[in-house]
């Protein structure tokens, strides 16, 4: 029979052992997850620490995946504007030393090369990334540009810039050919040079001489009128008058006329005849002709910018510009082109606003960084722009003039691809992008850092140290064994034994 006490001893010894039991199961636990606990209720006291530093943490991962999915972003950004300035450089340095030559064809092989560059830089301001358009402002799932040939040849009903350009330039030359204005004597020696009404064709600034006792009236009036008068005296050989005109995209050009005794006349110079009044005649021939081929050149040239600058240089309070007619060699003004009759050659965000601020990433509690683009922005617009007008002129190998107006044009492109130093160029938008990144990996640096502080302490807080648990659990078993064995003895124990 058992010793009355013995039972009661081995129940307690066989409660000891399922709580050392349990110890040593939490312990080879702590051991394989090196934490303490599993819940912050086994923490203890430093729960409220614990929850608050887990948060600290948990914001400072989603910085660092923002930051990642932006660097990558910004990355590809970078990229792309490197290679465009890279495309634009090469290709203004093809433009400048283009010659004319078209092979019969309506275009030289340099304008046809310009065209295949075009469709590059359009690819380019179209790239996207993890399912957003980087150059499309605020319209992340928008293609920016339109298709190089929609912007060149229209879609549809709606018209391209080829259809811009030959408008503007009827509007500009007029039905004559003369620019917009005419040409006459207003009695005597005097010669009056009047504008049409309306913004097309040449524009008067005013005139000079060297001419003794000539006079130069105006100009003056609506529209606007400019008086030249020899006088009564006929201008000695050599000596001249020059006129300045203002041409449709905003540059002026002298038009110098000389006086000489020949009887054939260079391109430029005015027979001096009998009288004042018949050397005046002379003049005004010699004007319309010079006038003809500065318009069948020069103007045509700038003809073609304004009209590629009422097609591109837009936004949304700003839609293309296009001529109101037909007819167009009549035409006075402009009118708003639409979405239904104009390729609008950007259809990404075409707001007014700040381009950079059209995506915006937190980087940290206090930090947000602004890295949006627009493809219509100047130093992106202008490189597009530039090389479509290149590739929309033609040409038909008949007009003497052409070549003039050609080399007329490449320098207009040339000058604005290479802009003013008040004008946004490329690097502006790599630079402050640049920013943005340098901005980003410091924030990173920052999480890296902050973020291995708050972990070694949660891990003081939370871990369990590996030697620590192993010798607790050695020291366990040691415990386990010996209670084990104890219990054992108690269990087999009868009065006999106890006597």
């Amino acid at each position: 029979m058992p010793v009355i006490g013995i039972g009661g001893t081995s129940a307690v010894s066989m409660q000891t052992i399922v709580d050392m039991r349990a110890r040593l199961d939490d312990l080879q636990r702590q051991l394989a997850s090196g934490r303490r606990a599993t819940s912050y209720a086994g923490v203890g006291l430093d729960r409220g620490l614990t929850i608050g530093l887990r948060s600290q943490l948990s914001a400072i991962s989603g910085y660092q995946q923002s930051i990642t999915q932006v660097g990558v972003r910004l990355e590809l950004m970078q990229n792309q504007l490197t290679q465009f300035d890279k495309v634009t450089q090469t290709s203004k340095s093809s433009i400048m030393l283009s010659q004319f030559a078209l092979n019969g064809a309506s275009q030289t092989r340099d304008q046809l090369n310009i065209k295949g560059t075009l469709d590059q830089l359009v690819g380019m301001l179209n790239t996207g990334a993890d399912g957003r358009y980087l150059f499309s402002g605020r319209s992340v799932t928008q293609v920016p540009v339109d298709t190089t040939d929609h912007i060149l040849d229209g879609d549809g009903l709606k018209a391209g810039l080829r259809q811009l350009i030959s408008e503007r330039r009827q509007a500009d030359l007029g039905a004559s050919g003369l620019g917009r204005v005419s040409v006459a004597s207003s009695g005597g020696a005097a010669t009056s040079i009047t504008e049409d009404a309306g913004v097309f064709g040449f524009k008067l600034v005013g005139a000079s001489s060297n001419i003794a006792g000539s006079t130069v009236t105006g100009p003056t009036g609506s529209p606007a009128v400019l008086d030249f008068d020899l006088g009564p005296a006929n201008p000695n050989p050599g000596e001249t008058v020059t006129f300045t005109f203002t041409l449709p995209d905003g540059t002026t050009r002298d038009l110098t006329l000389r006086a000489t005794a020949s009887a054939t006349p260079d391109d430029d110079e005015f027979t001096i005849g009998a009288d004042s009044t018949v050397t005046a005649g002379n003049l005004q021939t010699t004007l319309m002709a010079s006038l003809g081929t500065m318009a069948a050149t020069e103007l045509t040239a700038a003809s073609a910018i304004a009209a590629g600058n009422d097609f591109f240089d837009t936004d949304a309070s700003n839609p293309p510009q296009r001529v109101d007619g037909p007819p167009f060699d009549t035409a006075t003004a402009m009118i708003d082109g639409t979405a239904a009759n104009t390729v609008q050659w950007y259809i990404g965000d075409n707001d007014t606003d700040d381009p950079r601020s059209t995506a915006v990433a937190r980087a940290d509690t206090a930090l947000t960084v602004s890295y949006g683009s627009r493809a219509n922005e100047h130093a992106l617009r202008v490189s597009i722009q530039s090389m479509a007008i290149f590739s929309a002129v033609s040409f038909t190998g008949t007009d003497p003039n052409e070549e003039a107006q050609y080399n007329a044009l490449k320098g207009r492109l040339g000058q604005a691809l290479q802009g003013s130093a008040t004008e946004q160029k490329l690097s502006d938008i790599a630079g402050q992008l640049a920013g943005a990144q340098i901005a980003l990996n410091n924030a990173k640096e920052r999480h890296q850092q902050t973020n291995s502080t708050l972990e070694s302490l949660l891990q003081n807080i939370e871990g369990a140290p590996t030697e620590e648990v192993a010798a607790q659990i050695l020291a366990m078993q040691t415990n386990l064994q010996a209670t084990l064995q104890t219990t054992a003895l108690l269990l087999r124990t009868t009065l006999l034994q106890y006597l």
